[in-house]
């Protein structure tokens, strides 16, 4: 069946493998971004796969541009099927480094963007009792890392607030919800992070300095590993596959070292749908 699709934050990596591999599959599929001046490897990403993409300007931080893109979609197609809220930005800093504007800024990008997005198309999806959204995570949103506190705050409330929408909306209305949890993509998402400590002063030189070397030389080592890092495609496509299925997670990872590292976390529930069955059964029933 073919869907509408709504994906966020395609100007690179993940949001282009997700937009263009779920229009190879024959849905209609809108992929948008803040800034369309960024839109260049996304189209080249579409020529070479040979699909056509609508894009759309949405600044996920904005109500107003989120509302004009929602509606703009109606307008064209008369429902939306299917939100991928995958626009986010990592942050690796100390909490006592991080000023407040830094703090305000990763969650209302990495959480209340989100929410804003999910907002928007809960209303349309309740009328038609049917839809899925679908909330890029990461392994962050299941377990905490060094000087990623405040970037693993926003995604453990991410977590949160998707579970919590299947508890009630999900059987209330039909409409799914799923987290997906990545652990390392080979994207520009390790590279902008480390650009915007450099931007905002870089490594200050405190107690925490040790640490944090100790901390990035591991990831170094990490993104060498053979089954540490993923491509985009390769999680691109385990996220189609999800939107693809009748009976959809609640909560997937999206390779084998991702299900390793949060293995105690999951094992007693990988997909996350029996909390979701007892959650509904200890309050709604």
């Amino acid at each position: 069946m073919r869907k509408i699709v709504i994906v966020t934050g395609t100007s690179t990596g993940l949001g282009i493998a997700i937009a263009v591999q779920l229009a190879a599959q024959g849905h209609t599929v809108y992929a948008t971004m803040r800034n369309l001046a960024k839109r260049a490897a996304l189209d080249a990403a579409a020529t070479a796969a040979g699909v056509v993409l609508n894009v759309l300007p949405l600044d996920v931080q904005d109500s107003a541009s989120v509302e004009a893109a929602i509606a703009a979609v109606i307008a064209a197609e008369g429902r939306i099927d299917v939100l991928i809220n995958n626009a986010g930005a990592g942050f690796v800093r100390s909490t006592e480094q991080a000023s407040e504007v830094e703090i305000a800024h990763v969650i209302d990008l990495n959480l209340m963007g989100v929410i804003r997005c999910t907002k928007a198309v809960l209303p349309l999806m309740r009328a038609a009792r049917a839809g899925h959204v679908v909330n890029i995570s990461s392994v962050g949103g299941l377990v905490g890392q060094p000087f990623n506190e405040i970037y693993c705050a926003a995604k453990f409330a991410v977590e949160g607030y998707t579970e919590s929408l299947a508890s009630y909306v999900t059987p209330g209305f039909g409409i799914n919800f799923t987290v997906v949890e990545p652990g390392g993509i080979r994207t520009e998402f390790i590279a902008n992070v480390m650009a915007h400590v450099s931007s905002t002063g870089g490594m200050i030189e405190d107690e925490y300095k040790p640490i944090l070397d100790k901390y990035l030389g591991g990831a170094a080592s990490r993104a060498g590993a053979s089954n540490a890092y993923q491509t985009a495609d390769e999680c691109a496509a385990v996220v189609v596959d999800v939107v693809q299925t009748s009976e959809p997670p609640v909560r997937i990872r999206t390779s084998a070292w991702a299900e390793d590292f949060t293995r105690l976390k999951t094992a007693a529930d990988p997909d996350g749908k029996k909390q979701q069955a007892a959650v509904i059964e200890r309050f709604l029933s």
